[in-house]
């Protein structure tokens, strides 16, 4: 079942439960999905799906730092839900000390020993993560290990 179908089938329980905040989430994705599916003009991969779906989460991410920064902690609450709702669609990222070992098995491989490599080593990082690995952190630690 692809994205689309789940995130469609879980908000018709939530509105039949009557969960109003859940609902109006998967809606948005929904809408997400469709319009991308539109735009490209035929059914989107898997692979697109979960692209839109990690993006929706990024925004959420940022959204609520920025509402932390200005001290609105309802707009902060609303945002977690939101993140909370997709996040369980999203497949379980790499920990730190998991990117640590990938990082530091490419960098072993490929013999990297500055900074100025890691223009290099990043995107096999990224490919070995099968998009499982945040980019901001094995960056910051790509920094940590060839400095």
């Amino acid at each position: 079942m692809s994205y689309y179908e789940q995130i469609k089938a879980d908000m018709y329980s939530a509105m039949k439960s009557g969960d109003k905040q859940k609902t109006a989430t998967l809606r948005t994705v929904l809408s997400i999905l469709k319009a991308k599916q539109i735009d490209k003009r035929e059914d989107l991969t898997e692979e697109e799906e979960l692209k839109e779906l990690r993006t929706f989460a990024k925004q959420r991410n940022e959204a609520i730092k920025m509402f932390e920064k200005g001290g609105r902690n309802d707009l902060v609450q609303k945002e977690q839900n939101e993140l909370n709702t997709i996040e369980q669609y999203l497949p379980k990222m790499l920990d730190e000390k998991s990117i640590r070992e990938l990082v530091q098995k490419i960098i072993s491989e490929t013999g990297a020993s500055g900074v100025e490599d890691m223009g290099k080593i990043m995107p096999q990082i990224m490919k070995s993560g099968g998009g499982l690995i945040d980019g901001r952190t094995a960056q910051t630690i790509v920094r940590e290990l060839l400095s």
